[in-house]
């Protein structure tokens, strides 16, 4: 079975909301024009709708036709990256820093487009609550969402999530059980020394050496404590220091992250990172300031909700598409938290294509969303829905 053909009805359609979307890029927890957009639609399709989860997400509620207990869970992301857009096309960002680098404006309408087909026919047993999140990229709306009260106000018995991917050829889907995605940390590391001119360092402290000895430790984190079977990744992003060439700086920052597979390793090198840090600071006599967020847990998709989410992908692109054996990836994903609440899966669809932009990385200024992948999506949302709960 092929993407539904009510669906392809709708590419068209789906498309031009995509490019408005894109255009109007909003942030975390700003995205004021968007859930308002969403919650429309949905009303007009007769979808019960509430606003307002995670300040701004919105939850659309169908009931289906026939008679059923169990309830599916559909999320989408809605917020854009604070970036400026280098594209020139027609739909580019027309919001000065903010760009949907990550395809976020594809997954809010492939959920639309199901929710529109599955609003027309009702053809299905128990219940589907329309998840639209904000605030993914770094914020943890997710988590935002749960807090409100996502899962005790509409109970989900399972729940899922799509993205795209850009590796992946268009008509390619990797669904796995077990970790998909890492457990995020990020950091900050602040060394406040004593400022003095360069040529008498001796009447100052200088905590650039103490911050060079931090930076160089913290590579050993990997390649010296981790075992090269694990996984883990230790990235410094950001390196300040000074305003002059002539005199010693008085701070110095690092910002970076921390990403791990498995829960175990995530704690070790949690308590290694503190640790290093801690102790050059002191040797060093430096004041240390740190901060060491924890933003994600790992996506970790449970076998059962992995297979059926495999069985739904190869109604729409045939079994022979469906990879099933691509790493776990060091990216992260807050619908790790939805996953913490109900069982689920978090499914990769390929969207490369002919356009040298729909396989260009996300979070790259030259990004863009392949329209030609929103029929995919919304089909394999509901031959998800369709499988789920015809269960009950």
């Amino acid at each position: 079975m092929p993407t539904l053909p009510e669906i392809d009805a709708l590419h068209e359609e789906m498309t031009a909301w995509r490019r408005d979307f894109h255009a109007h890029p909003e942030i975390g927890y700003e995205e004021v024009r968007t859930s308002g957009i969403v919650a429309e639609k949905l009303e007009s399709w007769g979808i019960e709708v509430h606003r307002g989860l995670g300040k701004t997400g919105v939850v659309g509620v169908l009931r289906g036709n026939r008679p059923g207990n169990r309830a599916i869970g559909l999320r989408a992301d809605m917020d854009a990256l604070p970036m400026p857009e280098l594209n020139d096309f027609a739909h580019r960002s027309t919001t000065p820093n903010a760009m949907h680098a990550c395809g976020h404006d594809g997954h809010t309408t492939m959920l639309l487009g199901a929710a529109k087909h599955l609003a027309a026919t009702r053809d299905f047993p128990g219940t589907v609550h329309f998840i639209f999140q904000p605030a993914e990229e770094g914020l943890t709306g997710a988590l935002s969402m749960v807090k409100d009260g996502l899962f005790t106000r509409f109970p989900s018995d399972t729940v899922y999530g799509l993205h795209n991917h850009p590796s992946m050829p268009l008509g390619t889907v990797a669904v796995r059980p077990g970790t998909v995605l890492a457990a995020v940390d990020y950091f900050v590391i602040r060394l406040i020394g004593k400022s003095s001119h360069g040529a008498e360092p001796q009447n100052g402290l200088d905590p650039l050496p103490c911050a060079v000895q931090i930076y160089n430790a913290l590579q050993t984190l990997v390649s010296r404590r981790t075992s090269p079977h694990d996984t883990a990744v230790v990235s410094v992003g950001q390196f300040h220091a000074g305003t002059s060439d002539i005199v010693l700086p008085e701070v110095v920052e690092m910002r970076g992250t921390i990403r791990t597979l498995l829960p175990e390793t995530h704690d070790r090198l949690a308590a290694l990172f503190r640790e290093i840090v801690e102790n050059t600071a002191k040797a060093h006599g430096v004041r240390l300031e740190l901060e060491h967020n924890y933003s994600y847990p790992p996506t970790i998709n449970t076998p059962a909700q992995a297979a059926l989410a495999a069985e739904a992908v190869a109604d729409v692109v045939g079994a022979g598409s469906i990879k099933a054996d691509l790493p776990s990836l060091t990216a992260g994903e807050d619908f790790a938290y939805m996953l913490h609440e109900a069982p689920g899966a978090f499914i990769l669809l390929g969207q490369a294509g002919a356009d040298e932009h729909t396989s260009t990385p996300v979070h790259n200024g030259r990004y863009d969303f392949n329209d030609d992948l929103l029929p995919i999506g919304a089909s394999t949302l509901v031959r998800l829905v369709q499988r789920e709960l015809a269960q009950g």
